[in-house]
């Protein structure tokens, strides 16, 4: 899986050609989330409350 971009030890990821809805995947210390593109809300996993708010940002 492609690697957008990783801070603070949080890791973004795109596949191409994945499911609809748009979204990324981003993972921190163990835990993982999907992430939609056009409503920035989890929609599936979780992150800790932190990273998640560092994701969206």
């Amino acid at each position: 899986m492609p690697e957008i971009c990783r801070f603070y030890g949080i890791v973004i990821r795109m596949f191409y050609d994945d499911h609809s809805p748009p979204h990324f995947h981003a993972e921190y210390s163990g835990l993982r989330a999907e992430v939609s593109i056009d409503t920035l809300r989890v929609t599936k996993g979780r992150l800790t409350p932190r990273a998640e708010r560092m994701v969206l940002e």
